[in-house]
């Protein structure tokens, strides 16, 4: 038990500090340059003033070319191109304050830009530094041993000790005392009762316990947060992309007016004032801010969403596609008859069906095995099991071929006695089957959430017009929950590839975004312009293709992502329309000579800072 934490250790202060002062080190140097040239110059010194105030210049315009030359040989070209021209015409007019201070601004601005993307994704970073690297194994002769991660099989004993991180996905084999808000995003200890199945990721909160693993590191539910959360990074999101096209305009719009105003005047200082004032583009300082705080504030909300591109279209959406099991209903189905063919009981229908289920990660396949398991049924190992996404599983277990799931072709009549009873009853029906035919019927209750109808008002409020609910269940029962929660359009007995093609179909007309816990759902969430799998069900190969993962099985945490994608995207469009706005009426101003060049400077300089500092706000609650 002396063993250390298997996580990342901690980094140390002192190197954070350095990571600090290195983020502002630029911004710094330049602003003791600027300050060095005026002490010089009040000080009768002007020639001392103005060789200060060059080497701000150059220090910052050395960058500026590179980045410039770097974006023109990838075809790509934007402000960088105007920054350069300032910095280079301030030093060609001999204008050395006003090129010092679009150094400052510059460099302000970038450091702020850095600023907000450290700010903004350290909860992700939390996340890494979480990922466990070792689990305690327990060998054959009964002695503990520190293994890692890759070696960590299913089936294996661990022992995870006070204030561990839970290494792998697997079911308690005594009860333990959870800090599950790193997963979950609550704050609650939670108390896990001896067979419930236990997420990694989630950290021991109390006296050491064991565990046997159900999968490996690779498909656990913590691993596939840790591989979005690597790529939860402020990739560029249309909003920017669309700054750069605003750029290809930007740039020549910016240059003749500068022209114009030097032809009309003859004063070449007017031209490089109005380069001065468009240096840089608060479009492209706003809106990488906004969206990467729009990350991690999903993120902190129990939202981990792929890149700002995904936030940005998710900020937009107005249609919602939603499976129904899993997410509209509890999740957790339960076994409430089993119906039998002649001269077969009830458990070894449901023997048969919980073992060939034991590997499947649906939540009906664990309802299942927990029904058998909670009747002290034994079950048996299978092989040569298969999944047919929509269809059903199937393999042998103790020689015989099992098939469980749907059932094709005419059916026996004891089976239509127990379908018709099913929809009734408006209960799901899970078909055993084997080589001669069908062996008996599992009917299943899952009722709908209670925050169910609650959480689509909630996805309305938060901007989406048009909720689908799909699934491969009976119309039935699909109309049964879609009439208690209020959905406007139920889609029933839906293949995965009619799934797609209706994503397909609501794609063509608006935004929209598909819900699924499944992996049949994994087509059809690659198909939406943002796929959100309810990722704490394990479900690994929907959360691979999803755009969002909700690492806890509550739906209400897509309406808290859709408004916070609002408001960040809101605070974009809005940063940026202001701060383009003022930069061109200063333009103007200094087209016509009304402004010089330093007086340009510290203009922009405060048109930056104010529109950045806005874009900063996404990280706080929306009122």
């Amino acid at each position: 038990m002396g063993e250390p934490r298997e996580c990342v250790p901690e980094q140390p202060a002192r190197v954070e500090q350095g990571r600090r002062l290195l983020l502002w080190a630029p911004l710094l140097g330049l602003t003791a340059l600027v300050l060095a040239g005026a002490a010089a110059r009040l000080a009768g010194r002007p020639g001392v003033g103005d060789l200060l105030w060059v080497a701000a210049t150059v220090t910052a315009l050395v960058p500026a070319v590179v980045s410039m030359v770097r974006d023109l040989r990838h075809r790509r070209y934007g402000v960088d191109v105007i920054a350069v021209l300032a910095l280079a015409g301030s030093l060609g007019v001999r204008e050395y304050l006003a090129g010092a201070v679009i150094a400052v601004m510059v460099a302000t601005g970038r450091a702020l830009e850095a600023y907000a993307q450290g700010r903004a994704t350290r909860d992700l970073r939390a996340l890494l530094a979480r990922a466990p690297r070792t689990a305690r194994r327990r060998a054959p002769d009964g002695t503990i041993e520190v293994v890692p991660m890759d070696r960590v099989a299913v089936g294996d004993v661990l022992l995870v000790g006070p204030g561990d991180v839970v290494p792998v996905d697997g079911r308690l084999d005594e009860a333990a005392t959870l800090d599950e808000s790193v997963v979950t995003g609550e704050s609650r200890l939670a108390q896990r009762p001896a067979g419930d199945l236990v997420a990694s990721g989630v950290l021991n909160a109390g006296a050491a316990f064991g565990m046997r693993a159900t999968r490996d590191a690779a498909a656990s539910t913590y691993a596939g947060i840790v591989r979005l959360a690597r790529e939860a990074t402020a990739r560029k999101a249309p909003t920017v992309r669309l700054a750069d096209r605003y750029a290809v305009a930007f740039v020549p719009f910016t240059l003749v007016l500068a022209g114009l105003g030097w032809l009309v005047s003859g004063d070449v200082v007017r031209a490089v004032a109005v380069l001065v004032v468009a240096t840089p583009c608060p479009l492209l300082l706003a809106t990488p801010i906004a969206i990467v705080s729009g990350l991690s504030r999903s993120a902190r909300h129990g939202v981990l969403v792929r890149d700002g591109g995904s936030l940005e279209l998710l900020g937009r959406a107005h249609t919602l596609l939603v499976d129904k099991t899993g997410t509209l209903t509890a999740g957790r189905p339960r076994a409430a008859e089993t119906v039998t063919a002649p001269d077969v009981t009830g458990d070894e229908v449901l023997r048969l069906a919980a073992s060939v289920e034991q590997l499947s990660p649906h939540v009906l396949a664990r309802a299942l095995v927990e029904e058998a398991r909670g009747r002290g049924l034994a079950l048996a190992e299978p092989v040569g099991v298969t999944e047919e996404p929509g269809r059903g599983v199937r393999g042998r277990v103790d020689g015989r071929e099992v098939r469980v799931g749907q059932v094709d072709g005419p059916l026996p009549e004891w089976a239509e006695s127990a379908r018709a009873r099913a929809e009734g009853a408006g209960r799901s029906v899970v078909w055993v089957g084997g080589e001669a035919g069908p062996l008996g019927a599992i009917l299943l209750d899952d009722p709908v959430r209670p925050d169910a109808p609650r959480t689509v008002e909630r996805l309305r409020a938060a901007g989406l017009r048009r909720i689908v609910m799909v699934t491969g269940d009976r119309r039935e029962t699909a109309e049964r929950v879609a009439r208690a929660v209020g959905v406007d359009d139920v889609v029933a007995r839906c293949t995965p590839a009619e799934k797609v093609d209706r994503v397909r179909a609501e794609v063509d007309r608006a935004v929209t975004v598909m819900v699924g816990d499944g992996v049949n759902d994994a087509p059809a969430l690659a198909t939406a312009h943002v796929g959100v799998a309810m990722g704490a069900t394990g479900a690994t190969a929907s959360a691979d293709v999803a755009d969002a993962v909700l690492t806890v099985d509550e739906l209400g945490r897509l309406a808290d992502a859709v408004e916070i994608a609002r408001y960040a995207r809101r605070i974009a469009v809005q940063s940026a329309t202001v701060g383009m706005g003022l930069a061109v009426l200063a333009m103007f101003v200094a087209a016509i000579g009304r402004l010089p060049p330093v007086g340009g400077a510290f203009l922009q300089e405060g048109i930056d800072v104010l529109v950045i500092l806005n874009a900063l706000r996404a990280l706080l609650k929306p009122r």
